[in-house]
C-alpha cells in the first residue's frame, strides 16, 4: 500500500525550496554571546556589529545583579496574567520609571513590543476609523493596524506632506484618525521628522503613535525621539525593554487614561501572561544606568559617526547604519565575507525589507571598541 504524502510537510517543503532558491531561506544559527558583544558562531569567535544591545548593558553588572535579585524574591515567572494574579513589585516600579523617562503620565508594560503594538492599535481605533502608517513601518505596526478593523493606509517615507494631502481627505469620513510611525527606522536607522508630522496630526486631529524601539538610549539624551523633538505632541509612546534596556518586553507611555484603557482592554497584554520579575528588573536597572551615564548614551552616535567617516558613508543619524547592496545573494556574500575577518554584520533580506535592497544592517553600541570599529570601516570598503 503506497504510503500517503503529508501534506501539510510537502507544502512546506516547496515553500522552503522556492525561498532557498532566491537565497530568502533564513535559519537561526546557535550563537552563544559571550563578554560584551563578542560572540562565539560555529566555533569561530566573533565580534558582533549585529546586535541591538545599543549600551552594552546585557552584561552589565548592576542589570544582572537586579535580575538575579528579583527571581529570588519574586520567582521565575509572573504566573499569569497581571489582571489575573496582579502585578509583582518590580512591575509598578518599571511603569512609573518608564512614564518618567518619556515625559508621560503613565505607562503600561506589555510581553514584546510586538505585542504592544498589536493590543495597542486596537484598542483605540476601529471600523470607521483609519490609521495611516509610513511605509517603512515595522511588521508589529502594520499588523496592529489590520487587527483594529480601521482603513489602512500608508504614506510615503517620513514624507510629512503626503500625510498631510491624505489625512485631509480620510478626516471627511473617518471618526477618529491614528498616524503611526517610528522614531528611529529599524533598517535605515533614520529619525522621523516628527515635528513635521505632529504638526499635520494637530492640524487634522490626528492621534500620533511613535515606535521608539530603537531610539530610547540613543538619541534626545536617552529619553528617544519625543525629547529629541520637544515642541511635537506624540500621543502614544511606545518602545521595547529587548535593546538599549537589554532585557525582554515592550511598553507604550501615554496619558492615566489612555494606559488604563489599554491595561483593560489591550487583547495582547489581558490575554498574556505578565512580564517575568526578572526580566522586569533588568528593564528598570537599565532605566537608572542611562540616567547616571549621559556619556555613554553619547558614545553610541558617536560611535556610529565615526564608522560613517571612516567608511565615507553619509553621516549615521543613530546607531543603525545599512550598507544597501541589492540582492539577497549579495548581502549574504558580504556578509560571509566580513565573517572571515572576525565581524559579524548579519545579511537582511526581503521581505523584512523592499525587495532590490538587501543589505548588511549595522548596529553600534557603546561598548564596541574604536580600533574594531575602523577595521570594520576598512573592510566595509572593500566589499
Amino acid at each position: 500500500m503506497p504510503v500517503r504524502m503529508d501534506s501539510l510537510q510537502a507544502f512546506a517543503r516547496h515553500k522552503l525550496a522556492g525561498l532557498e532558491a532566491l537565497s530568502l531561506r533564513r535559519t537561526p544559527v546557535e550563537t552563544a554571546r559571550r563578554e560584551g558583544l563578542w560572540v562565539e558562531r560555529g566555533g569561530r569567535r566573533l565580534l558582533s556589529f549585529s546586535c541591538n544591545d545599543y549600551l552594552g548593558l546585557t552584561h552589565h553588572p548592576a542589570v544582572m545583579d537586579a535580575a538575579i535579585r528579583a527571581i529570588q524574591d519574586h520567582g521565575a515567572g509572573a504566573g499569569a496574567a497581571r489582571l489575573v494574579t496582579g502585578d509583582h513589585p518590580p512591575l509598578e516600579a518599571l511603569e512609573t520609571a518608564l512614564a518618567a523617562l518619556k515625559g508621560t503620565d503613565a505607562a503600561c508594560v506589555f510581553g514584546s513590543g510586538f505585542l504592544a503594538a498589536i493590543g495597542t492599535i486596537p484598542a483605540v481605533v476601529g471600523a470607521g476609523d483609519v490609521v495611516l502608517l509610513d511605509a517603512l513601518a515595522h511588521a508589529s505596526l502594520h499588523a496592529g493596524a489590520k487587527l483594529s478593523g480601521a482603513e489602512v493606509l500608508t504614506f510615503r517615507h517620513n514624507d510629512a506632506a503626503d500625510l498631510a494631502s491624505q489625512l485631509k481627505t480620510q478626516r471627511f469620513t473617518a471618526r477618529r484618525a491614528l498616524v503611526v510611525t517610528e522614531g528611529v527606522f529599524s533598517m535605515d536607522g533614520d529619525v522621523a521628522p516628527l515635528d513635521a508630522i505632529s504638526a499635520v496630526c494637530v492640524a487634522q486631529d490626528a492621534w500620533l503613535m511613535v515606535d521608539d524601539a530603537h531610539a530610547v538610549g540613543v538619541i534626545g539624551d536617552g529619553r528617544g525621539s519625543s525629547a529629541a523633538y520637544p515642541g511635537a505632541k506624540v500621543d502614544l509612546q511606545m518602545g521595547t525593554l529587548s535593546k538599549a534596556l537589554a532585557s525582554y518586553g515592550g511598553y507604550v507611555c501615554a496619558g492615566a487614561d489612555v494606559v488604563a484603557l489599554l491595561k483593560t482592554r489591550a487583547r495582547s497584554s489581558v490575554f498574556s501572561t505578565a512580564l517575568p520579575p526578572a526580566s522586569t528588573a533588568a528593564a528598570l536597572a537599565a532605566i537608572e544606568v542611562i540616567l547616571a551615564e549621559p556619556r555613554r548614551v553619547a558614545s553610541v552616535l558617536a560611535k556610529a559617526r565615526a564608522f560613517t567617516a571612516a567608511a565615507g558613508l553619509p553621516q549615521a543619524e543613530s546607531a543603525i547604519v545599512p550598507i544597501l547592496l541589492g540582492s539577497a545573494k549579495a548581502a549574504l556574500a558580504a556578509q560571509a565575507a566580513l565573517e572571515e575577518q572576525g565581524l559579524l554584520a548579519m545579511a537582511i533580506r526581503p521581505p523584512t525589507v523592499p525587495k532590490g535592497t538587501a543589505r548588511l544592517r549595522l548596529a553600534f553600541s557603546s561598548v564596541h571598541p574604536d580600533a574594531e570599529i575602523e577595521r570594520l570601516a576598512a573592510a566595509v570598503k572593500q566589499l
